[in-house]
């Protein structure tokens, strides 16, 4: 099984809106009730003195879901991880309601629990997708390095 751990750093926001309680647990509510996700307990929540943000965690059944705000820079940064599958939320809608973003990137690693057999080609994905809609899959070693590894493999034990 593989989990799905996602960033997401929006930009532009509304910097009073970052500094919500109330709009943040809002987003969050949205979010948990969007990907029928199931919060474990209260969401936790820091304010910190002006001109400071606010973090806060849901701990989930499915793992967490956390938030940093950064109103001096007008951007936030959102963190979920979920061990069984969901659906993708659309981040960029989303924070743009809830928060004024005018850009948002969203970045997608996959995580697998079991430790990666000898000689297995299974790479790690990642996936980073900005708001534009623009996305792509990078193995985790890069084809150029795994090339590389597979030639350094299959020289003749002389060669080297």
């Amino acid at each position: 099984m593989t989990g799905r751990e996602v960033m997401v750093e929006a930009y532009g926001c509304d910097a009073e809106r970052l500094t919500s309680r109330t709009v943040l647990d809002a987003l969050f509510d949205r979010i948990v009730a969007e990907l029928s996700l199931n919060p474990v307990g209260e969401t936790r929540w820091h304010v910190f003195p002006a001109p400071g943000g606010i973090t806060g965690m849901c701990l989930l059944a499915e793992s967490h879901l956390t938030v940093h705000t950064f109103p001096e820079h007008q951007s936030a940064c959102f963190n979920l991880f979920c061990c069984t599958p969901r659906a993708d939320w659309d981040w960029s809608t989303g924070l743009a309601e809830q928060l004024g973003a005018t850009h948002v990137r969203v970045r997608a690693v996959s995580r697998p629990y079991g430790a990666p057999l000898v000689g297995a080609a299974a790479p790690l994905q990642h996936a980073d997708t900005a708001a534009e809609g623009t996305s792509h899959a990078v193995s985790a070693a890069g084809d150029a390095t795994r090339r590389a590894l597979e030639a350094a493999f299959d020289t003749p034990r002389e060669a080297l």
